[in-house]
């Protein structure tokens, strides 16, 4: 209950990134499975809010560290294929460069992420956004999926956590995006991701997006 605010937020994004990395992927999926995903989000979404302002909120708390314990141990991927990780690993090397929150790096890269490769998701992530983020279920896919994606960084920014780069505190040069690009796919080495899978000139350009 002492935790101050800032890492409280922090960990509850880190919570959702855990459950909709797994969420967003390319399989055939569970509807048991994606019904727990959904339900977990709109828990600590709810108690987030609750915990915002009342930090002493035993019960709140409760529901976030038991979501947090399912978001972690597996559960929100049983019948998937594992998920997609790539804003993971994008924010891994934002961390290892400026020392950010992780949750809070999280949720400053992870609009650019999700218009980037949305295309490649379009049924998944309008799933997400009527489901859990309130978007009327009227309209396409691609139109639910990008209010969606609105709608998330709304709720970032209702519960001070930063939608950029800039808003995280750090304007990264140049040099500095080329570098975790590079670090992030071992100098070219790897891909990462699976809704979109993307190279090294890919999370350059996600990172770009997220500075503007």
């Amino acid at each position: 209950m002492t935790l101050p605010e800032y890492q409280t937020m922090s960990g509850c994004v880190d919570i959702m990134m855990h459950t909709i990395e797994r969420y967003l992927n390319r399989a055939d999926n569970m509807e048991l499975t994606d019904g727990i995903s959904e339900h977990l989000l709109c828990t600590v979404m709810k108690n987030a809010k609750i915990l915002l302002h009342h930090p002493e909120n035993y019960n709140a708390r409760a529901e976030v560290m038991w979501a947090g314990s399912l978001s972690h141990n597996g559960l929100t991927g049983c019948g998937t294929d594992g998920g997609d990780w790539a804003t993971h690993q994008i924010e891994h090397e934002l961390g290892g460069m400026f020392d950010v929150a992780h949750g809070a790096g999280l949720a400053a890269v992870w609009g650019s992420w999700a218009r980037y490769v949305v295309s490649e998701g379009t049924e998944r992530f309008a799933r997400l956004a009527v489901r859990v983020l309130g978007v009327s279920g009227t309209g396409s896919d691609m139109e639910k999926a990008l209010k969606g994606i609105e709608a998330m960084e709304g709720f970032f920014r209702s519960v001070n956590m930063p939608i950029s780069l800039g808003q995280l505190g750090i304007k990264p040069t140049e040099e500095q995006m080329r570098e975790m690009a590079e670090k992030c796919t071992f100098w070219g080495q790897r891909t990462i991701g699976c809704v979109k899978t993307l190279a090294q000139e890919d999370v350059y350009q996600i990172y770009r997006k997220a500075a503007l």
